[in-house]
């Protein structure tokens, strides 16, 4: 059982920013409905709009195991897999209740799993963060697309620009006013004709850049809602993308404290 004190806002959440990335706002509900929450020490059941400094009890101590898929560690960096359906930022929230001194260093789609970095101090923060931004980090990707590429393999490139007011990005041919430049490389390692299972590797590294960028050259991310077609998620059953970070190799330079990494390959196999 978890005691806590409302700052003023409804039951749920309350209970999902107190647990944050590990109850859900389904799970929420779910404890509402069991009568597992007390507010000033009355059992409750319906959502409602708690009083500023209100005391709530929740009786649930479940362990969230999402943060439990360790790749590598050591005393620098740690190399945790990212399930799909939780942002990066919840992830990091769990990261954190197990490794207090864990960095937040990039992000995942919350749709798409696989490979996140965590820093451990600060050395190691500034050398991820430098390979990231420079761009010195070999990233691969897997997608399940829609089709088969014409191309095996190919390297294509168009121009990326944010629509903030919609959550998306949109893809041209040609330079655009406050568009950026994006590369993607991919190879096809098997089809069926219907769909086929492509290695990705960022060359740029912008929002939804695989996703957009797939489905601008025909070949749309199986479940992905956004910028793929819903009767096709729907008749494969599939309602978060099919994208996986399955692998990532560090290049560092001699004089960094993490050289001893350099050429280091990580892989997630599912």
């Amino acid at each position: 059982m978890k005691t806590f004190y409302s700052k003023g806002r409804k039951l749920t959440v309350e209970i999902t920013e107190y647990y944050k990335g590990v109850v859900s706002y389904s799970l929420a509900n779910k404890l509402l409905r069991k009568k597992d929450v007390k507010v000033n020490g009355v059992r409750v059941k319906d959502d409602f709009k708690t009083n500023e400094g209100d005391k709530i009890e929740v009786y649930y101590d479940g362990e969230d195991k999402r943060a439990e898929n360790l790749l590598y560690g050591d005393q620098n960096i740690l190399v945790i897999v990212k399930p799909k359906g939780i942002t990066a930022e919840d992830f990091y929230a769990l990261i954190k209740n197990r490794y207090s001194e864990a960095r937040f260093i990039h992000r995942l789609d919350r749709n798409t799993d696989g490979i996140m970095l965590f820093a451990l101090n600060g050395e190691s923060e500034k050398e991820l963060l430098k390979g990231f931004k420079e761009r010195t980090f070999d990233k691969y990707y897997l997608a399940e697309v829609y089709g088969e590429p014409k191309e095996k393999s190919a390297t294509v490139t168009a121009y990326l620009k944010k629509d903030e007011q919609n959550g998306i990005v949109k893809i041209y041919a040609k330079p655009e006013n406050g568009a950026e430049k994006i590369i993607t490389s991919y190879s096809t390692l098997k089809s069926n004709g219907e769909t086929s299972l492509l290695e990705v590797k960022l060359i740029t590294g912008k929002t939804h850049q695989i996703r957009a960028h797939l489905a601008y050259i025909g070949h749309f991310i199986i479940g992905d809602g956004k910028y793929g077609y819903e009767s096709v998620n729907r008749r494969f059953h599939a309602t978060k993308q099919r994208l996986t970070a399955y692998k990532t190799v560090l290049y560092f330079n001699e004089d960094s404290p993490l050289y001893y990494l350099n050429g280091k390959e990580f892989k997630y196999k599912k």
